[in-house]
């Protein structure tokens, strides 16, 4: 009769599938947390004055124009970290301010580009998003002067002027528009474009090479409509540009780029080197767990055996109960008890007399018991204690092995 035959278990999957499983799924993982932690500074906006805009009050238009004109698109300034790099001083910076932008943003842009070519593209028109149809937006009404002169006042000591220019037409490097709806201007007795006698379009400040459109609809997706504004606006870039080409817009007052959480400190210097150290002694510590090395150390007992044990239980006790500081004169006391005895002292000798018959046993040094005996019974700490009970068994030590 022969035995039965066991067939032999197998694993569902291998060894190196689980491998490549896991790693593939951490792998995933790390792909969409760095996904979602910078998502946020790429997602273009839709409508508004940003340069990503399709709707009328945006750049867009004039974003492809320059890039149909100098072949390759504009760089996009996202932090301070563009503007501090020796490329964007020289650059010409189109700061484009929507109604809902960043003061603070603003101020701070300012302070950077101290010394630099920036265009300042002041708002105008208050819009709200086209329901029926994604990056376009609805004209509302104009702004208030106010409202623009709050972020004029931020640039340059200035205000808007009040009343309609008298001239049908701008003149533009040489090329006559028409004049946009409800125009915007500031007054200045040399200005870079006027509509009509001190009456600036685009002005500069005489400390700093900035300079200021105030009316948006020169360079907008709705002025661009026009084929003699489009041409207009990028002879008005032109003029201004340190260097053909050299064009560069701000995404800062629109917050893209500026919104920094924990998860962006964890993959960027100076914390990157933290985390990934912690990434590979989390991996060194899940390798090291794969395989034991060694037997497995046999769990202690709760309460040990023996006379150390017993010791060291009793010491924690004393030193919970805050009785350690007594334990001197107590000591002292059984030193001198375990030396009478062992040094053979007479039956009834207690005391100083004790203290006498035994500091007689030593030849070499005067009251050498008595001294020690004193050291210990006066110590109050534990480094006292230690030190007077170390001289204290040298003592009968010594004694002890002179007798024998």
């Amino acid at each position: 009769m022969s035995a039965p035959t066991t067939e032999a278990v197998q694993e569902p999957f291998s060894r190196k599938t689980l491998f490549w499983g896991i790693f593939a799924s951490l792998l995933a993982a790390a792909g969409f947390f760095l996904l979602s932690t910078y998502a946020p500074d790429f997602r273009q906006p839709e409508g508004g004055a940003t340069p990503f805009s399709k709707g009328g009050t945006g750049y867009a238009g004039l974003v492809e124009w320059l890039k149909l004109t100098n072949g390759q698109p504009p760089p996009m300034e996202r932090g301070e970290k563009d503007l501090e790099s020796p490329l964007a001083s020289t650059f010409l910076l189109v700061v484009t301010i929507a109604p809902g932008s960043d003061p603070a943003a603003l101020d701070q842009l300012i302070k950077l580009r101290t010394g630099k070519d920036t265009l300042f593209v002041l708002p105008k028109w208050q819009t709200v998003p086209l329901l029926s149809h994604d990056g376009w937006e609805t004209k509302v009404e104009r702004l208030p002067n106010a409202v623009v002169n709050d972020w004029l006042g931020r640039i340059a000591k200035a205000k808007l002027g009040e009343g309609k220019p008298a001239v049908d037409r701008i003149d533009v490097q040489g090329r006559g528009i028409a004049v946009p709806d409800e125009l915007q201007w500031v007054a200045d007795d040399h200005p870079l474009i006027a509509a009509g006698n001190g009456k600036a379009i685009l002005t500069e400040l005489d400390d700093e090479p900035f300079y200021i459109l105030t009316d948006p609809d020169f360079i907008n997706n709705a002025g661009l409509k026009d084929e003699q504004t489009a041409a207009a606006a990028l002879d008005m870039i032109a003029m201004l540009e340190p260097a053909k080409g050299a064009v560069m817009f701000d995404l800062t007052l629109h917050g893209i780029g500026q919104k920094y959480d924990l998860a962006k400190l964890l993959v960027e210097p100076p914390f990157l080197a933290l985390t990934l150290s912690v990434l590979v002694a989390a991996a060194l510590a899940f390798l090291h767990g794969l395989g034991r090395f060694g037997p497995p150390r046999a769990e202690g007992r709760a309460i040990a055996f023996g006379k150390r044990a017993l010791v060291d239980t009793t010491a924690m006790l004393l030193k919970r109960a805050g009785r350690l500081q007594e334990l001197g004169d107590r000591y002292a006391t059984l030193v001198r008890q375990r030396a009478a005895a062992l040094l053979g002292a007479p039956h009834g000798l207690q005391g100083e007399a004790l203290d006498r018959w035994l500091d007689s046993r030593d030849k070499g040094e005067a009251h050498g018991f008595t001294r020690r005996f004193k050291a210990a019974n006066e110590s109050n700490n534990l480094a006292a204690m230690h030190e007077a009970a170390e001289q204290l068994h040298d003592w009968t030590a010594r004694r002890l092995g002179e007798r024998r």
